[in-house]
């Protein structure tokens, strides 16, 4: 019996692992010249941003040198750029396509005068007598005129080397595959052939088949899924950074993916504040765009999507402007998308948004050392405004499956509510501000409804990857799910909610750069408006008039810098912008008080002939206006005590397009996550912030270039679109894979 067994055992396995090793041939035969293809397009593209890194150094002093007819300097420049053991020649063709400069290793049968492949080419290939070399050719400009032609040439035999090992290492896994696949399916398909027959064996002896199956299905593979969902994460996170490299984020970028990804779907927004209020001014109703980092952010994204922004009417003009289902096209000069406003009463709005909002939330998320305070009705009314914007959401909804993105901590309910009335709907949830650690929000006594109306979100966002493991942390603490660490992702009540770091950002290029003044004109306007004399010293702040943003421990800084450094006293004037905000409110009344007698006590130390130490601008600025301080300033100072990201920092790396200015950063904010050029700084110390403030006022100009060069480079590729469009191919990812289940199931 034993020997029949195993022969047929064997006969099985052979009937499987022949025609396994015979595809696992053919794909070896198939797969290496893709492979070689493959590789010699990757050493390509890597030689294209070699190439593109020296031309871009060799640019201005290659032009110079040319320009004063130096022949022996560009000589030796050329020489030295080929000590690169990659780099074969260097060339340099004149406009007349002659070629003016050669290093001595310059292939004769590439000239001027001949197609040269275009830099915007994939692969610059040529195969030359002495092997195949990659060709790269860079114009040549003079303030805008090209005057001639850089060529680079480099050698790529060792690539054949490269590929001819990798090529034997390809051959030798497969035929490892082979072998060990080979060994699996004996293995696997003797355990099957043994259990077959012992359960035959089982049934014919009476004995009960169903014991094996009294462990829950799948339960031996659990080990297994999860190392597979962490490998999957992995691939993700590699696939999106592969995407960054690639991608362009802009309007029409995120209008095509909207288009590709989210064909015929309906994106609304849901926040507090509205992107545009309506106020009366005498008998004229004037528009006003309030001064909101979610609206800077999230705006861009409604002009790509066309969506539907539903929002508190908080003007006093709102009701007028309205249509009878309460909707206006917005932006006013050029409606791309609508708003929809709820209307609240005082009594709701003084116990939604002044009470549980930003008495209780606020400040218990951002540990500014002021404490939160929690009233029963404070949350009452806070449920009852939640689910009038659920309501909303539900009317404005084309479909049963429209994409909600929802905005900040105001909605913590939202997301749940909308779940039960829409459960087809993809949420997205984004929390501006941070998330503290779980023993810090154990201090709201309705942290568990918070926390569950949150799940409702198919994809929950925050700023840094700490804020996401604090709330991971949290639910663990304070519900009953099941958390998976490597995919961040909570199974709760029957539903997966995905937990992602998504940093927020700007729009790029900004609103209205083209428009500005040249830096060197916004600085002498500032100057002469302010009273102030050419060549004084500008520090900025730009804040709402919050004690989460650090402005008195900024005026101390300012102070001690004059101190130490009494020769700047009345050459320097540091201009706070803050906007008024949550002024009903004692705890901010309180602080706005403090700042005023901060700013008076410094000024009365340090006025010199008029020109004070800190200009106090308590108002609202338009963002046209605030560019032009950003472009006035030599240093920005951001010294936020907690923030989720602070779009200021980035706001004024955007402004400065003349790549001067410094910045000095918090370590306490998201933007120091991404900014590491700017001088960061804890603004608790106040010595270390004041001499940063000193070190950036007598920064050297080329320090001053690099850092902003850099900071502006992520500013521009890590812009508002790329923030929107991650989202919303995740989003995308999700539902795709739930219409994916949804006919399987049907199916079945």
């Amino acid at each position: 019996m034993n020997t029949t067994f195993s022969l047929r055992s064997l006969h099985l396995s052979l009937r499987f692992v022949i025609p396994l090793s015979i595809a696992l041939a053919l794909v070896a035969y198939a797969v290496v010249p893709l492979f070689d293809d493959l590789t010699l397009r990757w050493f390509a593209r890597d030689l294209n941003m070699r190439s593109r890194l020296i031309s871009s150094t060799l640019q201005d002093p290659l032009t110079e040198l040319i320009q004063k007819g130096e022949r022996g300097r560009v000589n030796a420049l050329l020489q030295r750029a080929t000590q690169d053991e990659r780099l074969l020649a260097v060339g340099v063709c004149n406009s007349e396509r002659r070629l003016l400069y050669r290093t001595t290793a310059f292939p004769p049968s590439i000239s001027c005068s001949s197609d040269l492949p275009d830099s915007q080419e994939m692969l610059h290939l040529l195969q030359l007598p002495q092997g195949p070399v990659h060709v790269f050719n860079a114009p040549l400009e003079q303030d805008g005129t090209e005057i001639g032609t850089l060529v680079l040439v480099h050698d790529m035999s060792y690539i054949q080397r490269r590929s001819a090992d990798t090529r034997k290492y390809l051959l030798l896994l497969f035929a490892v595959l082979g072998v060990v696949i080979s060994l699996i399916t004996v293995f696997v398909a003797h355990l099957s052939w043994r259990g077959w027959v012992e359960g035959v064996r089982a049934m014919m002896r009476g004995e009960g088949i169903l014991r094996p199956f009294s462990q829950p299905a799948g339960a031996d593979l659990q080990p297994l899924v999860g190392e597979m969902r962490t490998l999957l994460r992995n691939l993700e996170t590699e696939r999106r950074h592969a995407d960054d490299m690639t991608t362009t984020w802009n309007p029409a970028t995120l209008r095509t993916l909207l288009h590709k990804q989210l064909t015929g779907d309906q994106v609304l927004v849901v926040s507090n504040r509205e992107p545009y209020i309506h106020l009366k001014s005498g008998q004229e109703v004037i528009v006003h765009r309030p001064a909101s980092g979610l609206v800077t952010a999230v705006e861009p994204v409604m002009r790509a999507c066309s969506g539907t922004w539903i929002a508190h009417g908080s003007g006093s003009a709102d009701r007028e402007t309205v249509d009878r289902h309460d909707h206006v096209g917005v932006p006013p000069s050029k409606p791309e998308y609508n708003l929809r406003r709820i209307w609240l009463t005082e009594e709701e709005e003084q116990g939604y948004y002044y009470g549980f909002a930003n008495e209780g939330l606020w400040p218990l998320c951002h540990n500014a050392h002021v404490r939160p305070i929690f009233r029963s009705s404070d949350w009452e009314w806070y449920k009852i405004i939640n689910q009038r914007f659920a309501d909303a959401v539900v009317k404005e909804a084309r479909s049963d499956d429209p994409v909600v993105l929802v905005q900040d901590y105001h909605f913590a309910l939202l997301p749940a509510l909308i779940r039960q009335r829409l459960p087809k709907a993809t949420i997205i949830t984004f929390w501006h501000i941070p998330w503290p650690n779980p023993e810090s929000f154990g201090i709201c006594p309705w942290r568990e409804e918070l926390l569950q109306g949150m799940l409702g979100s198919t994809i929950l966002g925050f700023h840094t990857p700490f804020h996401c493991k604090n709330f991971l942390e949290t639910v663990d603490r304070y519900l009953e799910t099941r958390i998976e660490h490597e995919s961040s992702t909570i199974f709760h009540g029957g539903q997966l909610t995905m937990v992602e770091d998504y940093p927020i950002s700007i729009q790029w290029p900004p609103a209205g750069q083209d428009t500005l003044p040249p830096v060197e004109q916004s600085r002498a306007e500032i100057l002469a408006e302010l009273g102030l004399p050419e060549g004084q010293l500008l520090g900025l702040g730009v804040d709402r008039m919050d004690y989460t943003k650090g402005i008195l421990e900024r005026f101390t800084a300012v102070e001690r810098m004059l101190e130490l450094h009494p020769e700047l006293v009345g050459r320097f004037t540091f201009i706070q912008i803050a906007a008024p905000s949550r002024s009903a409110l004692e705890e901010y009344q309180n602080f706005e008080q403090r700042v005023h007698a901060l700013t008076e006590r410094i000024n009365q130390r340090f006025n010199r002939d008029g020109r004070p130490a800190i200009i106090l601008k308590a108002e609202h600025h338009e963002p046209d206006q605030v560019n032009r301080y950003y472009r006035a300033a030599d240093v920005c100072m951001v010294t936020s005590l907690h923030d989720g990201m602070n779009l200021v920092a980035k706001e004024f790396v955007a402004a400065r397009d003349d790549e001067r200015g410094a910045l000095v950063l918090s370590q306490f904010t998201g933007a120091a996550n991404e900014l590491h050029e700017a001088l960061i700084v804890n603004p608790y110390h106040v010595e270390q912030t004041a001499e940063a403030l000193y070190q950036a006022l007598t920064m050297p100009d080329y320090e001053q270039q690099e850092r902003m060069r850099s900071m502006r480079s992520l500013v521009r590729d890590f812009n508002v679109y790329r923030w929107a469009g991650r989202m919303l191919l995740d989003a995308a990812r999700v539902r795709q894979r739930e219409k994916l289940a949804a006919r399987i199931g049907r199916g079945l």
